[in-house]
C-alpha cells in the first residue's frame, strides 16, 4: 500500500485551489466542473481539496477547519530550498504566520502558517539526508 492522496475539505475549493497556487506556486492538476473537488500536483502524492458539502452528501461528519480556530491535529509540509524566502512570499500571498521559521536541532529549517481556511502548513527545508 502507498499514500495516494491527501483530501482536506474546505468551504471553497477554488478559492483553496488558488490559494496554493499562488502562495506556494503549487500548479493545478484537475477541477472537477462541480467546483467541489480539485487537485494540486504536488509530486508522487496528490494534495486534494474537496468542498464541505460534498463530504455533507457522503454522510461525513466532519470538524471544518476555520481561520482562527485552534489548529487541528493534522499539517501539510512543503520542502523547499529556501525557507524563509517561500515563507515571507506565501505570507505576503495571504498565508497566515504561526511561527517564524527556525533552525531545529537536527539542522533543518522549519515555519509554519495557516492558508485561509485555517489548515496548518510547513515550509521546511530538506533534510541532511535529502529527504
Amino acid at each position: 500500500m502507498k499514500l495516494g492522496y491527501t483530501i482536506i475539505y474546505v468551504e471553497n475549493v477554488i478559492e483553496t485551489v488558488e490559494f496554493y497556487k499562488i502562495a506556494l506556486g503549487l500548479k493545478v492538476k484537475f477541477i472537477h466542473e462541480s467546483q467541489t473537488y480539485g487537485e494540486m500536483d504536488t509530486g508522487e502524492t496528490t494534495l486534494a481539496f474537496a468542498s464541505e458539502t460534498l463530504a455533507a452528501t457522503s454522510t461525513l461528519d466532519i470538524m471544518p477547519n476555520r481561520l482562527g480556530e485552534k489548529l487541528k491535529g493534522f499539517e501539510i509540509a512543503f520542502v523547499t530550498d529556501n525557507v524563509e524566502k517561500s515563507f515571507a512570499y506565501a505570507v505576503k500571498k495571504g498565508a497566515q504566520k504561526v511561527c517564524d521559521p527556525v533552525k531545529k536541532p537536527w539542522g533543518q529549517m522549519v515555519g509554519y502558517l495557516t492558508d485561509p481556511n485555517g489548515v496548518l502548513i510547513e515550509l521546511c527545508s530538506p533534510l541532511e539526508d535529502g529527504s
